[in-house]
């Protein structure tokens, strides 16, 4: 073939087009993953009547693949992981080889919020119907194992009739609502979001409109900076407006796993009657831009990231909101975190006291017993929170004291070590289809050996040291963000076998400390040396730092020798 010459200029290179991401306002409408396809082939609400008509009479093997790994997810429920199966083979099995024909099942409880009833109702159905198994999640659910299909309808009819539900518990829907575990109580509190909460329930949960988002959706409302805003999709902070009084600031595209984000303030202030308007506007930005194509991209912090602050509260205010929102003020930072441990004054002169079991494991019978613990002492009130902690509110200052020896009793200790008070772990390889190593357990393991092996030291310690174990890379016991965070993996010991062990995440928090732990280049541990390094690293932190240096300060500027 000829050359170009002078005469015949080059054919000029073609340029590639951008392939879109599935953005149904550009006109991206077709399914472009097995996920989008599947929720345009049937609403996954629908999947409630196929439970309770058809599954529930002809057992597990009737259930269709579609529904079981996808539509389930919208009322809670996931299968649960086959006894007997290491971590090493987690990544190498097919989805119907790790499946056990039992199922967890979360129930929804926005802000946490209970009453003496409808927590002895969630007792009660755990020992009926989950073997006893109970855990108290870092999203404020009730989570159960062992469920069987066969008996989901009654228990949603137990649930229902107290005033509860699993929907939209899982699945590419709006999730529980995180709040304030002691909203229209606590002294510190700028603005009580539980009005707000409650009508965003009673407006969208629920509705087709919102169930088919790119991916899960977080929300967190709190009239003080105690649900973890700065990690979730959306984030309603209080805050006190020089001209306006008490409302809430806008934080958008928060997140962890794989890809950590920490939310961007749009520098809006919003009154609580506006909040569910404004919500309403986000998650439809959400599930009209979002990016449906790649599933790991689907998150609404990756729209955020690429738009910016600015031009998503341009949008949100011209094609959602067709208003203007207020420009307003960064709410205060709290000078630590703040989890509801211990014994604290309520605004009305009564008290609320906070309980911490190990990485939130309790039981049914546990649960049936607080509830019952607490309305002995005068109240009808009990709220779990996002770290994993359980908090009775209303007592009267005479019944403290019986309050607490008889939470203590069933293991519930209101004046924690740092280590039963700082420690969370995700569901982890007993029960996880995902996980690779064990957490619930050996979260309980640690905290015993600590409390022993560093007894000496825990008086020096101003504020717990967090730690977090996770099973996975996902990030559910939010390791990104604790002080000492460990993603579970499987690595070499000294010996050259393969086993668990944990990639170390330090320095990590919220607050003051907002952002992410440092990794240490190839460190890794294994789950027998677990104690031992941490005790290593906390008596070098408390050896080495600063007057009033707090744990991710020093991590952040210690030695990598230091820290291995």
């Amino acid at each position: 073939m000829a050359s170009p010459t002078r005469d015949t200029p080059a054919r000029p290179a073609r340029v590639k087009q951008k392939r879109g991401e599935g953005q149904w306002a550009l006109g991206y409408r077709e399914p472009l993953n097995p996920n989008e396809r599947s929720k345009k082939d049937d609403n996954p609400l629908n999947v409630r009547a196929r439970i309770e008509t058809i599954y529930a009479h002809r057992g597990f093997d009737a259930i269709d693949p579609g529904d079981l790994r996808g539509r389930f997810r919208w009322f809670g429920l996931y299968t649960q992981r086959k006894p007997g199966i290491d971590g090493g083979r987690t990544a190498t099995l097919e989805p119907e080889e790790l499946d056990d024909r039992y199922f967890m099942l979360r129930v929804r409880l926005d802000g946490g919020a209970l009453t003496t009833e409808q927590l002895t109702v969630l007792g009660e159905i755990s020992q009926t119907h989950a073997r006893d198994t109970a855990d108290i999640t870092d999203r404020q659910n009730i989570q159960y194992h062992w469920i069987r299909i066969e008996d989901v309808p009654t228990i949603w009819d137990k649930l229902e009739k107290s005033g509860m539900t699993t929907m939209e518990a899982c699945g590419d829907s709006p999730r529980v609502i995180l709040g304030s575990p002691v909203a229209g109580i606590a002294a510190d509190e700028v603005i009580d979001g539980t009005p707000a909460i409650e009508e965003i329930k009673r407006r969208y949960i629920g509705d087709p409109a919102y169930s088919n988002l790119p991916r899960k959706f977080k929300t967190a409302i709190s009239g003080q900076s105690d649900v973890a805003h700065e990690i979730h999709d959306i984030a309603f902070v209080g805050v006190n407006h020089p001209e306006h009084g008490p409302g809430f600031d806008l934080w958008v595209g928060g997140g962890l796993s794989t890809n950590p984000m920490i939310g961007q303030r749009l520098g809006a202030w919003i009154p609580r009657d506006e909040v569910p308007d404004v919500w309403e506007g986000v998650i439809s930005i959400f599930r009209d831009y979002g990016y449906r194509r790649l599933r790991a991209r689907a998150r609404i912090k990756f729209l955020v990231k690429d738009w910016g602050a600015e031009k998503f509260r341009q949008v949100l205010q011209d094609e959602y909101l067709e208003r203007e929102l207020i420009d307003g003020p960064a709410p205060e930072t709290p000078a630590q975190p703040i989890d509801h441990v211990g014994v604290h004054p309520q605004v009305d002169g009564k008290f609320y006291v906070g309980a911490a079991p190990i990485a939130g494991r309790v039981s049914g019978g546990t649960l049936v017993a607080v509830a019952q613990a607490a309305e002995r002492a005068g109240s009808q009130r009990v709220r779990l929170t996002p770290q994993q902690k359980l908090v009775v509110l209303d007592v009267p200052e005479a019944r403290v004291p019986a309050l607490q020896a008889e939470l203590a009793e069933l293991g519930l200790d209101t004046k924690p070590s740092p280590w039963r008070r700082g420690v969370m772990a995700c569901t982890g390889l007993e029960f996880c289809k995902l996980a690779i190593v064990e957490t619930k357990a050996r979260a309980q393991q640690l905290v015993a050996d600590l409390e022993k092996s560093l007894a000496d030291i825990q008086a020096q310690l101003d504020t717990p040291v967090s730690v977090h174990l996770n099973g996975c890379p996902n990030s559910c016991a939010r390791i990104q963000t604790a002080d000492i965070g460990l993603k579970g993996q499987i690595v070499t010991d000294a010996d050259g076998n393969q086993v668990e062990g944990f990639q170390v995440h330090l320095g990590g928090g919220l607050g003051l400390d907002a952002g992410f732990g440092r990794k240490l280049r190839g460190h890794k541990v294994t789950a027998s040396e677990l104690t031992g390094y941490v005790e290593r690293v906390v008596r070098a932190y408390v050896a080495g730092r600063e007057p009033g240096e707090r744990f991710p300060q020093w991590a952040a500027r210690a030695e990598e020798s230091v820290l291995q």
